[in-house]
């Protein structure tokens, strides 16, 4: 077959395709667990990398104090191209992951994940999450909400001719134990170059911890990034202490 009529026919098969076969990946996500004292917080993000179709799972170990990772983490582990072994991956991961595990106790300290808005799910406004601090019937205790707000941010030089314009964000309790506040409790100072070429966040869910010497709140915010295939979903993880 010649040139022309091969890329007639990749086209035709594009067309044909389903719509999910073209998507974007979007992570997982899995709390592990906090120390005792609340200082440290760890979870998971795997799935199958879209282009390359390989598997991959990423751990990460967060300094809530600091809100910075650990020395030596995140733990990342991918597969070969076209090696969709989620199995495997994550147990490597997990093997590598479980001395930091171990040493902060953190299966012992799961916290509780209190909400949770995914990308997928069709209803709630993707920018407020509002939470009660733990599970319980009856409701004990009085609502927190917190709100997402996209910030400008100069385009990364590894992203220019990607994407027109990228994002940033800053997280605000707007009700805090019932009460009316507005406080801006995280604000980004600059991009890492981890996250991509992001072009939006949503705030995807809350895990909470009371064992320590406060309170400490998670938010999960799911960062959208140019990818192979479309807009990838990364998991950022922020520790507040409301």
């Amino acid at each position: 077959m010649r040139l022309s009529g091969k890329i007639i026919a990749l086209a035709a098969g594009a067309l044909l395709a389903p719509a999910w076969a073209l998507a974007g990946d979007f992570a997982q996500v899995r709390p592990i667990g906090f120390s005792t004292d609340g200082a440290i917080f760890a979870y998971e993000e795997f799935g199958i990398q879209d282009g390359s179709g390989s598997a991959y799972s990423n751990i990460y170990f967060i300094d809530t104090a600091k809100d910075s990772y650990l020395s030596g983490t995140p733990i990342r582990v991918q597969a070969p191209e076209n090696d969709s072994s989620l199995r495997r991956v994550r147990a490597e991961a997990a093997a590598k992951a479980n001395p930091l595990v171990a040493r902060y106790s953190l299966n012992d300290n799961p916290g509780q994940i209190v909400a949770l808005n995914p990308y997928s799910e069709v209803g709630p406004a993707p920018d407020t999450i509002r939470y009660y601090e733990f599970a319980s019937e009856p409701r004990f205790g009085q609502p927190y909400t917190l709100k997402l707000t996209e910030t400008e941010a100069p385009v990364p030089d590894t992203c220019k001719g990607l994407i027109e314009r990228s994002v940033g964000f800053q997280l605000a309790f707007t009700e805090k134990a019932g009460e009316v506040v507005n406080e801006t409790v995280y604000r980004d100072d600059r991009l890492p170059q981890s996250r991509g070429c992001p072009t939006g966040y949503r705030i995807s869910g809350m895990v909470t911890y009371q064992g320590g010497a406060q309170p400490i709140h998670v938010a999960l915010v799911m960062l959208l990034r140019f990818g192979f295939e479309g807009l990838d979903g990364r998991w950022l993880a922020v520790p507040l202490k409301p």
